[in-house]
């Protein structure tokens, strides 16, 4: 017979505890059909030598803004290994702002007050922007900073009438005058003016971040939250954007997609119009095919750990007065939790307080109760500080946990100080979260961090911040434990384990060649490690000279 490719040469670790290793992998219309012996006497259309390099199956994310990535990728770089103080981020808004016409905006984002020495503020970006409309991101994405002439044109001509809002902060002088900063739903004050977005404009940011993904060996991602228009999403016809990315060849990585919960509705034509809570036609998680399905619903429940906005149920470290808030109340969770849940859909809940964690749990659990479903595989994104007893209860209702490893290096010096020593052990649990049972899935949230499967494998691991200090050693997990978290685990995150997570027969033909075998380097070195080419359903999507061809 004859197959479409055979890759060969190759320290295949399949993960697949049944066969663990390989030099030689089979593939048919995309899918592993012989593993070494089992090819013996095969054909095959293409025939690739791997050079004697490792491969491991491609890597999943588990929570990877897709667009969100791209748009920074185009927008003025503000994370600290481009700018490493306030001045520092001023003079790159000058130099941007030189560059542009005297209407346009100034679009930034990646900045981290705890590595600047504060956030930029309005009247300063209106000198350094020659007056130009500026809007800076926050790296967290749950805030950021307007320049006067974005208030203004966002209707507020003298800045003192700027309302505040529920579920949202706007940060303010002593006479009441916008500071600059806004924080979760106030951010919308701002959104509501450059949304949406060209679709020429979504279409190269997905292509940006789906080049950038590749090259870093990842073949699937959940894109958690399409839609979000009133957060941070592009548009309301995102749906459509990605399939269009898609048939244009401009997404070459798989992708699960999430809509944001407030496009869920109710749906006419039922005798109890709170009978079916979801999109239009009953179209709910599972629906797509191997390239692009449609995940869980998301809602966000609270803010950011390093924002000092996610809901706790006790105040910050050195700030008495301030335990966060809730971006929905915990009635309102429930209440879209159940309905969803009744509807068929998994739900994937922001939650990194502890107090939002419960208000999840609480939903996920009441749900069950009320709708027995079979292991409808809902989910907590971040699950950030979280007590032994939350661990144990996530387990038990069969919740997943999507953590995120490289918060530690690139965040976790913030979420010390926020944390303060002792509630520091709480945070970012994983191994706690393994030894009680869960299935660990790998995630980034970039571009919150870096998406790089590499790094936040390392993290996972070793849990040393950007300062030097350990978070949490005892937390520390296992290479194999996090390739499988970032294989199986992710694959497993959205009922996607029968297809993806092993390099087995039957399953999609996705992996990714690195420079060095992560089972065997340094565990200090492994973001060291590069990769050599990412190969999606067989055909090589990214190669930077690891593959030859026969």
């Amino acid at each position: 017979m004859q197959i479409d490719a055979i890759f060969t040469n190759g320290r295949i670790r399949t993960m697949d505890p049944a066969r663990p290793t390989a030099t030689r992998l089979g593939v048919l219309h995309g899918r592993i059909v012989g593993l070494d012996e089992e090819l013996d006497g095969v054909r095959a259309a293409e025939t690739f030598d791997l050079g004697g390099a490792p491969v491991l199956p491609g890597f999943n994310d588990a929570h990877h803004h897709i667009h969100l990535r791209g748009r920074r990728l185009a927008w003025l770089d503000l994370r600290a290994q481009a700018v490493g103080s306030l001045d520092e981020l001023y003079e790159a808004v000058r130099e941007r702002a030189a560059l542009l016409g005297p209407d346009e905006w100034v679009f930034g984002a990646g900045y981290d007050q705890n590595k600047t020495g504060g956030h930029p503020v309005a009247r300063v970006l209106d000198e350094v922007a020659g007056g130009r409309p500026v809007w800076l991101e926050h790296v967290s994405g749950h805030m950021g900073v307007a320049s006067t002439e974005a208030f203004r044109r966002a209707g507020f001509a003298d800045g003192r009438n700027v309302p505040d809002i529920d579920g949202g902060h706007v940060a303010r002088l002593e006479d009441g005058t916008p500071e600059g900063l806004l924080q979760e739903k106030a951010m919308h004050l701002i959104y509501s003016v450059v949304r949406p977005l060209p679709t020429e404009e979504v279409l190269e940011h997905v292509r940006l971040a789906s080049d950038k993904a590749l090259s870093e060996g990842l073949t699937s991602v959940t894109e958690p939250g399409l839609a979000a228009h009133e957060m941070i999403g592009a548009s309301p016809s995102d749906f459509h954007t990605y399939q269009l990315a898609r048939e244009q060849g401009l997404l070459r990585l798989r992708t699960t997609l999430m809509p944001y919960v407030t496009k869920l509705h109710y749906l006419e034509g039922f005798r109890d119009p709170r009978e079916w809570f979801g999109l239009d036609l009953g179209i709910r998680t599972g629906f797509g095919d191997a390239y692009m399905r449609l995940g869980p619903v998301k809602v966000v429940t609270d803010g950011s750990l390093i924002g000092k906005s996610a809901a706790m149920h006790t105040c910050y470290h050195g700030e008495p007065s301030n335990k966060g808030f809730m971006q929905f109340s915990p009635q309102e969770v429930h209440e879209i939790v159940v309905a969803a849940h009744r509807a068929g859909w998994s739900v994937a809940a922001h939650a990194i307080g502890d107090s939002a964690v419960d208000a999840a749990l609480d939903a996920f659990e009441a749900a069950q109760l009320q709708a027995p479903r079979t292991d409808p595989r809902h989910r907590i994104e971040h699950f950030g500080v979280t007590s032994g007893e939350q661990v144990a209860r996530l387990v038990r209702l069969g919740v997943i946990p999507v953590p995120q490893g490289a918060f530690i290096s690139e965040l976790g010096d913030g979420m010390l100080r926020a944390l303060g020593p002792e509630r520091a052990r709480l945070c970012y649990r994983m191994k706690s979260l393994l030894d009680a049972g869960a299935v660990l899935p790998g995630s980034s949230d970039a571009p919150v961090v870096t998406g790089n499967p590499l790094v936040n494998i390392h993290d996972m691991v070793n849990r040393v911040t950007a300062g030097g200090e350990v978070l949490n050693a005892d937390e520390r997990i296992g290479v194999e434990q996090a390739v499988r978290a970032y294989t199986y685990g992710s694959a497993y995150a959205v009922k996607e384990e029968g297809d993806k997570g092993t390099l087995s027969n039957g399953k999609l033909a996705d992996l990714v060649v690195l420079s060095d075998d992560l089972f065997r380097v340094d565990p200090a070195r492994i973001r060291d490690v590069t990769v050599g080419a990412t190969v999606v359903g067989g055909s090589v999507e990214f190669d930077d000279g690891a593959v030859t061809t026969g």
